[in-house]
């Protein structure tokens, strides 16, 4: 699972939280927002660039049927960062030292909902 960069990031922050697929052209003027963590305008090239850099990862799928292409993300925030815990997780050796320094930098209500996770019956 790839690492994302900057503007990569920012592109698929506005595709999770959107509900229809998004344009270029839409997705360029959303950056472009006050407030956007991208912030600046962008040429709409450099905006297919990161789509088609996102689609090569396995992150974004393009409708291709209909003219403007409208871009979606192929899984959701929450199951692209369960995937960078499982990798990041893989490489090491110990990963009973890992998840202790893990745990131990948590809040105590991020405890107490993982204790709860843990204690489910989906877990089981």
């Amino acid at each position: 699972m790839a690492t994302l960069g900057d503007l990569e990031r920012s592109v698929m922050d506005l595709l999770w939280d959107s509900v229809p697929p998004l344009t270029a052209n839409e997705l360029r003027d959303k950056l472009a927002e006050p407030g956007d963590v991208a912030g600046k305008e962008l040429a709409v090239t450099t905006v297919l660039t990161v789509l088609a850099r996102l689609e090569k990862k396995g992150l974004v799928a393009r409708e291709r049927d209909i003219r403007p292409h409208r871009y979606t993300s192929v899984t959701s925030r929450e199951e692209h960062t369960v995937a960078l815990m499982n990798e990041a997780l893989g490489t090491v050796l110990d990963r009973e030292a890992v998840l202790a320094r893990f745990i131990g930098g948590i809040s105590a209500e991020e405890a107490q909902s993982l204790r709860q996770l843990l204690d489910s019956p989906h877990n089981a």
